[in-house]
């Protein structure tokens, strides 16, 4: 196996630093959210519209940067679109009132959807040129981001929320602006998906909504750890710390298995690993729901996180051989299932129970198992 260049391994560590990025803004985002609706005096279905208007405009941002994301358009999607993220962030952190925030939210998710298109578009092609797997690890800089400003927003809980947003999004528009040359020098630094240099590939549309229905599959069940992992400790009697902490623990062992995941891959090949990681995760939760008790449940939750960590990673890789527009593609259809998934727990849940339902994500797990190799053959180790 060829080393890779000194360029690729440039843009390797530029893109660990908008994945790293991303995580940040969302943790800290998500971790203040009661400030935000105390400061407009939201009710509960108030800030749903606003994480409404979120998700919408994240879903254009996707759709819009899979059209865009040309090659050699990568640099201006990722600087812009990041600069745009940032300053969303620090604009929402002023928002009083429920129709700036709405505004506001709707142009934090578009960034969002482009930055996101864009980083893991730029990411399949700078994987191409290090001639190894490195998808797996940038996606782990996200998971550490986000575990990061989790924490940094935790110890700041008595600073206003406004000058949190803020900071954080001026020490990251200027972090941007800051990279920017090597950012415009991207393209070119990475390997065309096809060997002639031409067009990406075309996948075939029944693979590629195989892709983003196990991205869906995926996602639903990091919804549902999300939402709903605390809430079911919360139910066998656990206390309020150790409720808190199985989404923790949750997002420890994706982080792991997502730092792990590249050797893995390079080792037993995609299919192999993603196969292996879903049984991992079936079993895992089903165990800890069936146990039912606080101990197996917060295990359950861990091994959970662990098994699905290559997941998302891997199918991305396999959808950038058609190019960003399928990248796009998979990323909304994945997203459709992050976003309905605890709402659709929810609503089983209260027909007959959430240890009943929670099995659910569970089932999809194992079926993801079922349907890797069929998704994911062909794609490179």
């Amino acid at each position: 196996m060829s080393r890779p260049t000194a360029a690729a391994r440039c843009s390797r560590m530029l893109l660990t630093g908008y994945f790293l990025g991303l995580g940040v803004v969302m943790a800290i985002w998500g971790a203040r959210m009661p400030a935000v609706q105390h400061a407009a005096h939201l009710s509960t279905a108030q800030l749903s519209l606003v994480l409404l208007a979120a998700a919408l405009g994240m879903v254009a941002g996707l759709r819009t940067g899979g059209r865009l994301a040309r090659p050699e358009r990568l640099p201006h999607l990722l600087t812009g679109g990041a600069v745009g993220l940032a300053g969303a962030l620090a604009v929402l952190g002023q928002c009083r009132t429920l129709a700036s925030l709405l505004a506001a939210a709707l142009a934090f998710g578009a960034a969002h959807g482009v930055v996101d298109v864009a980083a893991n578009s730029a990411a399949v092609r700078c994987q191409n040129a290090y001639g190894r797997p490195i998808m797996s690890s940038l996606h782990a800089a996200y998971s550490l981001g986000a575990l990061g400003a989790a924490a940094l927003a935790a110890a700041t809980a008595a600073t206003s929320h406004s000058v949190l947003f803020l900071a954080t999004g001026l020490a990251l528009t200027a972090a941007v602006l800051a990279a920017r040359p090597r950012t415009l020098a991207l393209h070119g630094a990475d390997q065309p998906p096809t060997p002639s240099g031409g067009a990406a590939a075309v996948l075939p549309r029944r693979r590629l909504w195989l892709l983003g229905a196990l991205a869906a599959s995926s996602l639903l069940g990091e919804g549902a750890a999300a939402d709903w992992a605390a809430v079911h400790v919360h139910t066998l009697g656990g206390t309020t710390a150790a409720a808190a902490s199985a989404f923790a623990l949750y997002s420890a062992g994706m982080t792991l298995g997502r730092l792990t995941g590249d050797r893995l891959t390079t080792a037993f090949g995609t299919p192999t690993v993603v196969r292996a990681g879903a049984l991992l995760a079936a079993a895992g939760l089903t165990t800890g729901v069936l146990a039912g008790n606080v101990p197996a449940a917060l295990a359950g939750w861990t091994v959970f996180g662990l098994g699905l960590s290559t997941t998302v990673p891997s199918l991305i890789t396999a959808a950038g051989t058609g190019g960003p527009k399928a990248v796009a593609t998979v990323s909304v259809t994945g997203y459709l299932g992050l976003l309905a998934g605890p709402a659709l727990i929810g609503a089983l849940a209260t027909a007959t129970t959430l240890p009943t339902t929670l099995l659910l994500p569970a089932l999809l797990a194992a079926a993801l198992a079922v349907l890797a190799h069929r998704a994911l053959e062909n794609t490179a180790p």
